[in-house]
This record gives C-alpha cells, structure tokens and sequence, in this order.
C-alpha cells in the first residue's frame, strides 16, 4: 500500500494493550504506550535511552528526545498507564545494566533496529484482525494527535506536537480536508 498509514482508533489502541498485557509482554507494552504517547519517529523511539524516562530512580512525566531527522527537541508527556509499563520493563532482567530502553538480542547491536520495530508493529496490528498493510510505525506517530485534532480541532497544538515548521505540513499530515472544517464550523453557535 503507498502512501499515508492510517492513525490506530482508540479501540484498536485499547485492544492491542490488553492482548499485550494478558500475555504479559512487558516490553511490548511499554514500548507500544511510549510509542503512541511520544509521538516519535521509529528511529528516534528505537534509540532512545533509559536516562531519556528515568531519573532519581522514577519514570518521568515529561520527557525530551532530540529528532534525528531535524535535530529538534521534542518534549511529550508520559501517561500514567506508561510510566506503569516502562517501570514493570525496566524490572525486567534483560534490562540490568542496559544504556538503550529497547536492547537489542545481541551484543553487536546495541538496541533494536527501526526494521524490528516495524516487526513488531506489524505483530500488534495482525493480532486485532487489522489490515498490515494499512498501518505502520508511522501509526503510532500519528495515532495520538490524530485523536487530538477530532477532539481538539486545534492544529496549532498538533503543530507543536509534531514539532512541525510549517501548518501546510500539520495540515496534510492529518488530512484535513474542507469536510473537517464544515463540521468544526457546524458545531460553533454564534
């Protein structure tokens, strides 16, 4: 499928945490709600270190990551129910002495790779009965904002999320198209 993935529903976002929790997936847990809370790219999500969520011994509420793609910081909350994962994670053997918050299997590679990523995306989107090919990382990426906007309709908001220069990029990021703006202006009594 070429172009735009789809954002995941909050229905999907609900089924897929309770799949990985009854199979006690930590890690995916942990990195599915970081995922959709932080609103990075894969390659940024995948790099990131424990020091980026931890300090003092307790998970952040707030959070900075630099992008790799624009060198920008990007600052995102870190919801409750994440911080929850990310601590039962990081109790996790394969976690002791780890710098990475997502370690690779094997010494040579540090942390997990943006194509094991998608693997593993591919894996919670197949488990809810979703088309694969519809959705991706980037999914996760725009989940969040995404449910922002509808609630919102604030795409300046979204732009800062996003870290985003430019609105036309907000705008088609979203696909906001003139539908959206007839509703938000139907839904204003003046």
């Amino acid at each position: 499928m070429v172009g735009q993935k789809r954002s995941l529903k909050p229905k999907h976002v609900w089924a897929i945490r309770v799949r990985l929790e009854l199979a006690e997936n930590h890690r995916d847990l942990a990195l599915f709600n970081l995922a959709i809370d932080s609103k990075l790219r894969g390659c940024d999500l995948v790099r990131m270190k424990v020091v980026d969520v931890m300090a003092s011994g307790q998970i952040k509420e707030r959070a900075s990551v630099l992008q790799s793609k624009t060198q920008k910081p990007v600052r995102f909350e870190i919801s409750e129910g994440t911080r929850a994962s990310v601590e039962k994670w990081m109790k996790d053997p394969l976690m002791i002495g780890s710098e990475y918050l997502w370690p690779g299997r094997f010494h040579e590679r540090l942390h997990i790779s943006t194509r094991q990523y998608a693997r593993i995306a591919r894996g919670w989107v197949s488990s809810i009965g979703l088309e694969v090919t519809a959705y991706g990382t980037h999914s996760m990426r725009r989940t969040k904002v995404t449910q922002i906007y509808k609630k919102t309709g604030n795409l300046r908001a979204v732009q800062l999320l996003l870290v985003h220069t430019k609105m036309d990029s907000t705008v088609r990021y979203l696909g906001v198209e003139l539908e959206d703006a007839l509703a938000i202006c139907e839904a204003l009594e003046i």
